[in-house]
Order: structure tokens, then sequence, then C-alpha cells
């Protein structure tokens, strides 16, 4: 089965339900990071890592031109994670406004 596809079946649905319950049952760091570390390649894991940068980037106000120089990211990323942020009900966005500007919640 193609990667893309996966999503697109039953057995995909119950397997992403059955991870998220998997990492909401989990309550210590150390735990998840050994769960991240079993499932994911290290160059899964940097793309992760680079697109939280990128979410933190934007949220603090950095220019697309800069985050796409500096970070080495298309601006397609870039724009796609601008668009997250902008969503009033988005649950990146109320992350971070509770962690950078909690009150604002911008």
């Amino acid at each position: 089965m193609k990667q893309s596809n996966v999503m697109a079946t039953e057995e995909g649905r119950r397997a992403y339900e059955d991870i998220l319950s998997v990492i909401a049952g989990l309550d210590d760091k150390e735990e998840i990071r050994k769960l991240f570390d079993d499932l994911f390649t290290d160059a899964e894991v940097a793309d992760f890592v680079l697109r939280w940068l990128l979410m933190d980037d934007l949220k603090r106000g950095r220019s697309q031109r800069d985050i796409a120089r500096n970070r080495n990211i298309s601006l397609c990323k870039i724009t796609r994670g601008s668009k997250m942020l902008k969503k009033k009900d988005g649950f990146m966005r109320a992350l971070l406004s509770e962690r950078y500007d909690d009150h604002l919640h911008l």
C-alpha cells in the first residue's frame, strides 16, 4: 500500500487512532522519546523538529523569507504553517499563544 493511501483505509484510520491513544497514555517524556526513537528515523525526527521551529519562528513574527533563507525551507511549507497559525480555532495557534503571549491570545 502506498504511503499516501494508508489514511484512506479503515485499517489506516484505526492505526492512527491507536497511535494517538498510545501517545496520550504516556505521561513520561522519556517514554515518548523512546517511542519516537523506535518509530522514526533520524531524518523524520529532524523534519518534525524543523516543522516545530518553523511554527515557532512564525509565531515570533519572523518573516517568511527570513525563515526560508535561515532554515532552508520552501515558502510553500512556510505558507502552510502560517495558515495554520491564522486559524482562529487552530491548536498550534492556541498552544503557541499560551506559550508566548498568553495575555494577548493572538
